[in-house]
């Protein structure tokens, strides 16, 4: 019985395999990541202005113990709601000055709660983002404000959700 051994001048030699269809190279983006499902925080208010609702439950969801502090989450929701206690009321005397004024105006009157309600949306995006960048990114979780069906009828509301970031694999070589 004979054993070939290699040569030890080729044993650190490093060999590109010039047939395409024997390499079987699997990218990034085909790889399966696992994902739970984002968590939906739904509006907690007793007043909803097209969609948006004048406050958020700062109650602690189960999914996210280990992932975040139950008080940046209640600091994080805390922001968001001092963002629409400030916003909404203005939003809803223009509303309720809109709808007096609306058989005269055409429906005119509604233009200014309209914008007001985009601009406080914005500043909720924009709040979002900030926290995101700062704490949640870090973590991977992402934040933001997302229009959804009711589940009690047709019509929709802004909810923010928390997603989860894929995790890459990172002993993977490239």
């Amino acid at each position: 019985m004979s054993v070939l051994l290699p040569n030890m001048a080729d044993f650190d030699t490093i060999y590109e395999i010039e047939d395409e269809e024997d390499e079987h190279v699997v990218s990034e983006e085909h790889l399966p990541r696992y994902c739970p499902e984002p968590v939906v925080m739904r509006g907690a208010g007793h007043i909803t202005v097209f969609g948006l609702s004048n406050r958020f439950d700062t109650e602690f969801p189960s999914v996210l113990t280990g992932k975040v502090a139950p008080e940046e989450f209640k600091t994080s929701i805390s922001r968001v709601n001092a963002c629409l206690k400030k916003n909404l009321p203005v939003n809803v005397k223009w509303l309720l000055c809109g709808c007096l004024c609306c058989c005269c105006t055409v429906g005119c009157s509604l233009w200014p709660v309209i914008c007001l309600n985009k601009r406080t949306r914005r500043s909720i995006q924009k709040l979002l983002e900030w926290e995101n960048n700062r704490l949640y990114h870090k973590l991977g979780l992402h934040w933001k404000l997302s229009k959804r069906k009711c589940e009690s009828s047709n019509m929709m509301e802004y909810v923010i959700l928390i997603e989860f970031l894929p995790k890459y694999p990172i002993f993977r070589p490239d």
